[in-house]
């Protein structure tokens, strides 16, 4: 989807360039003005040269507390004194929390119930009040909105309020100031505010520099939405992006996307866990599934961003460390830096010993060992052997493997199935 000059000059948005400037000016020393990083590492990978605009170091750990600051700076002194409620998957909530203590605001959260913890735990952290309920943000919202009308609260909108949206294009402003030589910038998108914000902001300067979007292919509700010319709803689904987890695009922010995004891609939940363990381990970044995006789309080339000066917004860095665990796992043996193989012995004295020698002598590292004479249900006389290994490679892993086959130490396909 190309963004023509017609459809960026087809009727007014709620957003406008004034909109953020005048945000950008009520948050100022509300907010962290976040790092744009060049990364010769990812430039040399890529064939791109990248910059990362590390929003995964704002207070909360998200570029949320932009929107949500510049939108309880607004509230009126009756709005403040009956307090505010919200729903969010964890970012947003955190980001409202955190604002809404710094101002002396009554604040709820209503979040989904498989919010991750370290969310969860840092809303309150913030003196936010918060409630699970349902499966997902649909679910929490619609429960947000009974206790708005139940308590008198004022809703905060995750991204469908024009003050949320000016709020998040700040992060353009100071993009456009941190690299004017920008050629594209890549970002997330969930409900679309991030986006919105941040195109309008770059393109009612340098209509040249493309914006791109990126969602989880899982819930890809905003490219849904411009191919019906219209929001849509989509099935619930789970993703490790939960932070761009949402089934249902807000209309304003479908409008300003229309106008202004260059093209919306979508990417994977292998091609996020890659590039969160690439961001982990490379970059020494820590970023959740929204925050990897931008990064899983380049890796997986599916944007015209090489040999261009790009900037990838990591736009949240609040992922659950056992996510990151099991992602750490799954890259390892991606890569050949783990195996696991079940190895047939003779149940006698000295067995495991000669068998864990050929794997020492090969230079394998022996991270578990599983030996059960019990769970064996072959030939009596034998057990099988689980083993969890460090490796250096997929060579390495096929040298083991000739060794132990020639040992006569035969695979237990069974067990790995």
């Amino acid at each position: 989807m190309e963004a023509s000059a017609q459809a960026r000059d087809a009727g007014p948005l709620a957003v406008t360039f004034a909109d953020i400037e005048a945000a950008r000016a009520r948050i100022r020393d509300a907010v962290f003005l976040s790092p744009c990083a060049y990364t010769e590492t990812l430039s040399q990978r890529t064939g791109a040269k990248i910059w990362l605009k590390l929003e995964n170091l704002q207070m909360t750990g998200s570029f949320k507390e932009r929107g949500a600051a510049n939108k309880l700076i607004c509230l009126t002194p009756e709005e403040r004194k009956r307090g505010i409620i919200t729903a969010s998957a964890g970012n947003h909530a955190q980001g409202v929390g955190f604002h809404a203590q710094r101002l002396g605001i009554d604040a709820t959260v209503v979040m989904p119930e498989g919010t991750p913890l370290i969310k969860v735990a840092s809303t309150r952290a913030f003196g936010a009040k918060v409630v699970l309920h349902g499966a997902s943000y649909d679910d929490a919202s619609a429960h947000a909105h009974a206790i708005e009308l139940e308590e008198g609260r004022t809703y905060v909108h995750p991204f469908d309020d024009p003050y949320v949206i000016a709020g998040q294009g700040t992060i353009g402003l100071e993009l456009l100031e941190q690299n004017p030589y920008l050629e594209a910038i890549v970002v997330a998108i969930g409900g679309g505010g991030l986006a919105a914000g941040v195109a309008c902001a770059v393109k009612e300067v340098n209509p040249k520099i493309k914006i791109y979007g990126v969602e989880a292919k899982r819930l890809a509700s905003m490219r849904a939405a411009l191919d019906a010319h219209g929001p849509v709803t989509l099935e619930a689904a789970r993703t490790i992006a939960d932070g761009i987890a949402v089934r249902t695009v807000a209309d304003r922010t479908y409008r300003m996307v229309e106008r202004y995004v260059d093209d919306v891609v979508s990417v994977d939940e292998e091609e996020i866990a890659e590039a969160i363990l690439i961001l982990l381990e490379r970059e020494k970044t820590v970023a959740e599934g929204a925050g990897a995006a931008p990064l899983a789309a380049i890796l997986a080339s599916k944007l015209p961003v090489a040999g261009k000066k790009t900037c990838l917004v990591v736009c949240g860095g609040n992922i659950d460390v056992n996510v990151v665990s099991r992602i750490i796992e799954r890259g390892l043996v991606k890569s050949g830096r783990l195996m696991r193989t079940v190895r047939v012995i003779p149940d006698v004295t000295g067995s495991l010993a000669k068998l864990t020698a050929i794997i020492a002598g090969l230079k394998g590292n022996v991270l578990q060992i599983h030996h059960n004479r019990s769970s064996h249900k072959g030939v009596l006389g034998e057990v099988a052997v689980d083993l969890t290994l460090e490796t250096r490679g997929f060579e390495h892993i096929e040298e083991i493997d000739r060794a132990l086959d020639a040992a006569g130490y035969r695979q237990n396909d069974e067990v790995l199935t």
